[in-house]
């Protein structure tokens, strides 16, 4: 199974490209989903379709062309399936502070629950085999990062948090039931939060794999979006996800030649020459602005044509240059962490347990260490050339 993740910043036309991606390799002969993981969904809108039953409302994938299927993750239906005590139990403990019943159901809903949802699909779709693709239209960039950070964040959170604090709640329950002015959560809450974890098992594993997962980044030709995509790519990097293709939505095509459009041309050509020279050697792709608004199946298919050459297939596997690497070279033992765009002033090193913990800003990416090196602490780190390699030290 491969995983193709379009992101990029809001706006920048990630889902028609996605659903235009999508469509092209359903005809190519792939059994093809695409998964709008994304709270606004518009996916249904790129196709045109229309109904309740193309907005989510069923949470299931919607058969809407031959091998082709679409699936809006509706969070509603998720908590009903996969987070009823954890959910109730929040519920419960909102109404106590006094909102009402509408607003403490709302208020249930925590960040994270639908891409976690997400995955787990994601999980059993590879499991049951019943594609060969799986296309995800993500949330804008910020999003899309908690996408990709939760299943390394969940599992630290089962390992080092989960233990302890179940067993504290155990113990103290009885007394804080009788004297405190709300209940403590009850083994079902954490029974639910096991069962969830083991649900989305293995799928970092999945998405940092270059043979199963490549990530499409989506911009425009215009500065500060071209800036939002340069931290996407070292976030991306600096998670264990490849970056194989940037696409470049809405050029002014040649044939715009009127004298209005004369300061975007030479905006837009000074913004393409940068892309191209940051992001060499990923491949570069240019989608022309259209006349008319992408949608529905005519326009998709025009707009494939635009982005793919007949019979092209998106789903190869183009590029696998893993984002970090362990070393052991002239008795020095060594960390390489490929940080594109990354700025010596912005990187943070730290040692927990047996990980190595890199931090961009407030971004932070746990990098679990070999045998060789779980004892060892950093010691020295430099950034050249793209490239912070950091030695590995005896305390």
């Amino acid at each position: 199974m491969r995983i193709l993740l379009f992101s990029g910043k809001g706006g920048v036309g990630k889902t028609s490209l996605a659903a235009a991606t999508g469509l092209h390799l359903s005809r190519l002969g792939y059994r093809t989903l695409i998964m709008s993981v994304d709270p606004a969904h518009s996916l249904a809108d790129s196709f045109n379709l229309e109904g309740s039953l193309f907005h989510g409302s069923t949470g299931d994938p919607v058969s809407v062309s031959p091998n082709l299927s679409i699936h809006e993750v509706n969070i509603q239906v998720e908590i009903k399936r996969h987070w009823k005590e954890i959910s109730l139990y929040l519920t419960t403990v909102l109404r106590t502070s006094g909102l009402s019943g509408v607003e403490a159901e709302e208020l249930a809903i925590l960040p994270g629950m639908e891409e976690l949802s997400a995955m787990m699909y994601i999980n059993q779709h590879r499991r049951s085999n019943e594609f060969d693709v799986i296309v995800l239209d993500c949330a804008p960039t910020a999003e899309s990062l908690r996408f990709i950070s939760m299943p390394t964040t969940l599992d630290w959170y089962m390992k080092h948090v989960f233990p302890w604090q179940r067993k504290v709640v155990k113990a103290i329950r009885p007394l804080a039931n009788r004297m405190g002015p709300m209940e403590m959560p009850g083994e079902s809450y954490f029974d639910n939060l096991q069962s969830l974890a083991g649900r989305v098992d293995g799928i970092a594993e999945l998405l940092e794999d270059p043979q199963v997962t490549s990530v499409r980044l989506v911009t425009n030709a215009e500065k500060m979006v071209l800036k939002e995509t340069q931290r996407a790519f070292v976030y991306f990097s600096l998670h264990g996800l490849t970056v194989d293709a940037i696409l470049v939505n809405r050029v002014l095509p040649e044939s715009v030649q009127d004298v209005w459009f004369a300061e975007w041309r030479a905006s837009q050509a000074k913004v393409l020459q940068e892309i191209d020279e940051f992001f060499s050697p990923v491949e570069v792709r240019r989608i022309p602005l259209f006349m008319h608004e992408v949608i529905g199946m005519a326009g998709l298919t025009e707009l494939a044509s635009h982005l793919y050459r007949e019979g092209e297939d998106p789903s190869l596997v183009t590029r696998t240059e893993a984002p970090y690497s362990f070393h052991k070279e002239n008795g020095r033992n060594e960390v390489r962490v490929k940080l594109p765009f990354a700025v010596k002033g912005d990187v943070g090193l730290f040692k927990k347990d047996d990980e190595l913990v890199v931090q961009i800003g407030t971004l932070r990416r746990h990098i679990g260490l070999p045998v060789s090196m779980a004892a060892l602490s950093p010691g020295k780190a430099r950034l050249e050339n793209q490239l912070l390699t950091v030695e590995m030290k005896e305390n």
